[in-house]
C-alpha cells in the first residue's frame, strides 16, 4: 500500500463521514469570515433558528469593502457601511470575535490569520474567499468556499467537499537576485496555464521553495487558485515554526513545545504517490509580468507578448480578445510600456516584507510624476510596523504614501479603482477584465517590479536598477 501525502494525512484526519460515491464531510478547525460573504449566511441560519455551532472557531474581520483613507470617520459608501455594520451586529449576536475597523488586529483576512498565529500547521481552514489557499503555506489544508457553505460551517463546523486529486510542483535550485516568490508563482502559472491545476490540491516542494521566507511561501500558496487548483500547501519546517513562535494566538511555553512535536510529524511519506508531478529549475525563472486578462498570460519582463501563432488555434480567439482589451499588440516587447498606476498591497503582497522590499528599492529615488502609487498595508500590524521601521518615511520621501489596511484596489469594491483605460502594475492576484475598476488594465507583478515601474514610469526589469545601484 502506497504511503500518504501530507494533504492526505490532514484531510483524512478531519473526515467526519464519507458519503459513498460522493463528498467527504470534513471538520473545519478555523473559519474566517468578512463583511461581504457572511451576511447572507447569518441570515440563513437565523431563518432556520440555528445557532452558530462553535463560535470560538470563527474569527471575523472587515477588509474587502472598507475605505483605505479616513477609517476613523463614518463610512461614506452606503453598501460598505451596511456590510461592516451587519458584520458587527452578527458577530455580537453570535459571540464571534471580530477585528473591525480601527482594531489593532484588523486587516485582510489572509494577512491577519498568519500574523496573529491563528493559522497553524495541520489545520483545516476555510473562508468565503478564494484566496484562503494562502494559509496552506503553514502546512494546512485551506480553501475558499461559497456563501451557502459559509452557512453550513456556521451551523455545523463541517463542510461537504469532494476530495481533490494531488499534484506536487517542485522548484529546485537557487533563485537569481531580484527574482521573488511572486515571480516563481507567475512563472508556474504561465507554464501550467490558468486551468492547469483544475481538480487538484497542489503541494509545493523543492529547495527553492524551502528557502523562501514564510511570507514568500504565502504568496506562492495564495495564487494556487489562479491555476484553477482547489488550494496549495507547503510542508511545515523550522522556518514555519520560528515564524509562529511568540505570535499572539499561537501556543505558548510548554503548549508550544507540545504543538511543535505534533507539527514536526506533519510530513508526507517517502513513498507517497501524487496524481501529477511537475518539476521546474529555479535558474529558469526571471522577473515576470502578465500581459493579458488571466494570471496564466504571463512572461518574463525581458520577453515579448506571444504572436497568435505561438498561442495556438484553441486559444487564439480569447487571446485576441484579451489583446484588444489591454490595447496591446501581439508579438511586441513587454518592457518599456508607460504605466499610469502602481498598486502594492492585497493578500498576495501586502505584508511587511513586501513593503520593506519596496522601501529598500525606492530609497533615495523619486516616483515618476505621472504615476499614481497606492501602497496599502495588509493589516494594522503591518501599518504599525511600517511606521516603526521608518518605511513610511522612506516612501513619503520618494513621493509615495501609505493608505490604511484593506483589500483596496485588488478587487476595487471600494473607491480605490483604477480609471478606465489606465494601465496599472499591481502586486495583487487577478488581472481579469474590470477587476481593478471598469475598463482598468492590469499587469500583475512582484513588489520589486511594481517599485521599478513607479520610479521609472514604465514596465522595466527591476534587476536593471539593482545593477545600476550596485555600480
Amino acid at each position: 500500500m502506497a504511503g500518504k501525502t501530507l494533504f492526505d494525512k490532514i484531510w483524512d484526519a478531519h473526515v467526519v463521514d464519507q458519503i459513498e460515491g460522493g463528498p467527504s464531510v470534513l471538520y473545519i478547525d478555523r473559519h474566517l469570515i468578512h463583511e461581504v460573504t457572511s451576511p447572507q449566511a447569518f441570515a440563513g441560519i437565523e431563518k432556520r433558528g440555528i445557532p452558530v455551532f462553535r463560535p470560538e472557531r470563527t474569527v471575523a474581520t472587515a477588509d474587502h469593502n472598507v475605505p483605505t483613507i479616513d477609517q476613523h470617520l463614518a463610512i461614506r459608501d452606503e453598501l460598505s457601511r451596511f456590510q461592516v455594520n451587519k458584520l458587527r451586529e452578527n458577530c455580537e449576536r453570535h459571540g464571534i470575535t471580530l477585528y473591525g475597523l480601527n482594531h489593532p488586529y484588523q486587516g485582510i483576512v489572509h494577512v491577519i490569520g498568519p500574523e496573529l498565529g491563528i493559522t497553524q500547521p495541520g489545520m483545516t481552514i476555510v473562508c468565503g474567499d478564494s484566496h484562503t489557499s494562502t494559509h496552506g503555506a503553514f502546512g494546512s489544508v485551506a480553501f475558499g468556499i461559497g456563501t451557502s457553505e459559509v452557512e453550513m460551517v456556521l451551523a455545523t463546523q463541517c463542510i461537504m467537499q469532494p476530495k481533490p486529486k494531488k499534484m506536487r510542483i517542485s522548484v529546485d535550485g537557487v533563485l537569481s537576485p531580484g527574482v521573488t516568490a511572486k515571480d516563481v508563482i507567475l512563472f508556474i502559472i504561465s507554464r501550467i496555464s490558468a486551468s492547469g491545476g483544475t481538480g487538484y490540491f497542489i503541494e509545493y516542494a523543492g529547495s527553492a521553495i524551502r528557502n523562501l521566507s514564510m511570507e514568500g511561501r504565502m504568496t506562492i500558496c495564495n495564487m494556487s487558485i489562479e491555476s484553477g487548483a482547489r488550494g496549495g500547501m507547503i510542508a511545515p519546517d523550522e522556518t514555519t515554526f520560528e515564524y509562529l513562535r511568540g505570535r499572539e494566538f499561537a501556543p505558548k511555553g510548554r503548549d508550544f513545545d507540545r504543538a511543535l512535536e505534533r507539527w514536526r510529524s506533519l510530513t508526507g511519506d517517502p513513498d507517497a504517490v501524487y496524481d501529477c508531478e511537475i518539476d521546474f529549475d529555479a535558474s529558469d525563472i526571471e522577473p515576470m509580468i502578465t500581459y493579458g486578462t488571466n494570471p496564466g498570460m504571463g512572461t518574463k519582463i525581458g520577453g515579448h507578448i506571444p504572436s497568435p501563432d505561438e498561442v495556438g488555434p484553441e486559444n487564439r480567439n480569447s487571446f485576441m480578445k484579451s489583446m484588444a482589451y489591454m490595447d496591446f499588440e501581439a508579438g511586441t516587447p513587454i518592457a518599456g510600456r508607460k504605466v499610469d498606476y502602481v498598486f502594492v498591497g492585497s493578500c498576495t503582497n501586502g505584508r511587511i516584507e513586501d513593503l520593506r522590499s519596496v522601501a529598500d528599492f525606492v530609497k533615495g529615488k523619486q516616483k515618476a510624476d505621472h504615476v499614481t502609487a497606492w501602497i496599502v498595508p495588509g493589516s494594522k500590524q503591518v501599518e504599525k510596523q511600517a511606521h516603526e521601521e521608518g518605511i513610511t518615511r522612506v516612501l513619503e520621501e520618494a513621493g509615495f504614501r501609505l493608505r490604511q489596511p484593506g483589500c483596496s484596489a485588488c478587487l476595487a469594491m471600494n473607491d480605490d479603482k483604477i480609471p478606465e483605460g489606465k494601465l496599472a502594475v499591481s502586486t495583487s492576484n487577478r488581472n481579469f477584465e474590470g477587476r481593478q475598476g471598469p475598463g482598468a488594465r492590469t499587469m500583475l507583478a512582484s513588489p520589486l517590479t511594481a517599485a521599478a515601474a513607479a520610479v521609472t514610469g514604465k514596465v522595466v526589469d527591476p534587476r536593471e536598477l539593482l545593477r545600476e545601484a550596485a555600480v
